[in-house]
């Protein structure tokens, strides 16, 4: 009996390690299958959105319902390892490009971390709120009227530099190349993105320099430039004839700030019209003198800076030839002078468009 007792007990002894190893060897068998890429070869991206609240079951029977693991059981016990090693952690919402050819380990990883599916942007140098207000919704991200009312929000707990009495953030929205998600972007997520920009890149040039202007003075006059300077030799002049002519209290006659208030655009085919210089606005810089109430544009880093540096010069008038540079002048008479040169040439240039029209 003592025997029989014995050699069921070295049986069991025996059995008991046998049977672990074995249910080891299955369950680690089992991960190997459930945790390998669906389809080695794939490399067609899926894109998968995952909406904010998600829960991290939901999420892994949507990637198994797409083909892209093997297990939702697999991603649930994944998820359970990894909040262990990272309590604070947690699967971020978002847009995500995803191949089957991923191991259920880099796809929880990717999604972990958020490493959401960018698309680039770029806001060009010069643009106002209302162009860009008009690509977002041409480029579909977005009503223009959101994105407007967006730019009429002062987040100053956030942004206490901002000028008081500040109806709108425009010239503020600083124009550069922005990555954002590809999907559930807000207006307000934008705005805060081209704030923040400004506050990195715009901001410590003022801050750093000596100036007779007020931080809003200073963009809305770099924004003036930015539309009036076609020629980067010429920004520094040209703010320079600006800053004379605030100093000697002369209305700065920037036809930018006249095209901004009828929101229109000059061409040399149809330039500003006489009654449209004499249209009163706020922003009328030839009826007005001083200043514009706001900016007109976002101007770019180079404006900003030749605003801060201008010209030292004795220039007060300036107007455009066709080719984007400017005839500078002293004198109201050289002024006067330089635009009748300007027509003559233009004059000439279609005459002589027309005659080879007529000989073609």
């Amino acid at each position: 009996m003592r025997s029989q007792t014995l050699s069921r007990a070295i049986f069991y002894s025996l059995l008991l390690p046998a049977a672990v190893a074995v249910a080891g060897w299955q369950g680690w068998a089992w991960w190997s299958w459930a945790s390998a890429p669906v389809e080695a070869d794939a490399d067609t991206a899926i894109q998968i959105h995952i909406p904010r609240g998600t829960s991290g079951q939901q999420i892994g029977e949507d990637l198994e319902a797409a083909g892209l693991i093997r297990s939702a059981l697999a991603w649930d016990l994944w998820a359970r390892w990894q909040r262990l090693r990272q309590p604070q952690g947690a699967f971020q919402a978002g847009t995500y490009a995803l191949t089957p050819s991923q191991p259920l380990g880099a796809i929880a990883t990717q999604i972990w971390q958020g490493e959401v599916l960018q698309q680039t942007f770029t806001i060009p140098e010069g643009w106002s709120r209302q162009q860009m207000a008009e690509f977002f919704e041409a480029e579909g991200f977005f009503p223009a009227a959101a994105f407007l009312a967006a730019t009429q929000q002062l987040p100053r707990h956030r942004y206490p530099w901002l000028p008081d009495d500040l109806p709108h953030l425009e010239g503020l929205l600083y124009p550069d190349t922005y990555q954002l998600p590809i999907a559930g972007v807000t207006p307000e997520a934008i705005v805060q993105q081209m704030l923040d920009r400004f506050e990195a890149v715009a901001l410590p040039r003022y801050q750093e320099a000596t100036t007779e202007l007020n931080l809003l003075e200073w963009v809305t006059l770099a924004s003036i430039v930015e539309k009036e300077a076609v020629v980067a030799d010429e920004r520094q002049l040209i703010a320079g004839v600006f800053m004379q002519r605030l100093q000697q209290d002369m209305p700065l006659g920037a036809d930018p700030t006249v095209e901004y208030a009828l929101n229109i655009q000059q061409t040399p085919d149809q330039p500003l019209t006489l009654a449209q210089v004499r249209t009163p606005s706020p922003y009328n810089t030839y009826l007005n003198p001083g200043l514009p109430p706001t900016p007109i544009a976002s101007p770019g880093l180079a404006s900003l800076e030749a605003t801060l540096n201008p010209a030292d010069t004795d220039y007060l008038y300036f107007v455009a030839r066709y080719d984007g540079t400017h005839i500078f002048s002293r004198t109201l008479e050289e002024h006067e002078a330089a635009q009748a040169k300007i027509r003559a040439q233009q004059a000439d240039q279609g005459s002589e468009a027309a005659e080879n029209g007529a000989e073609n």
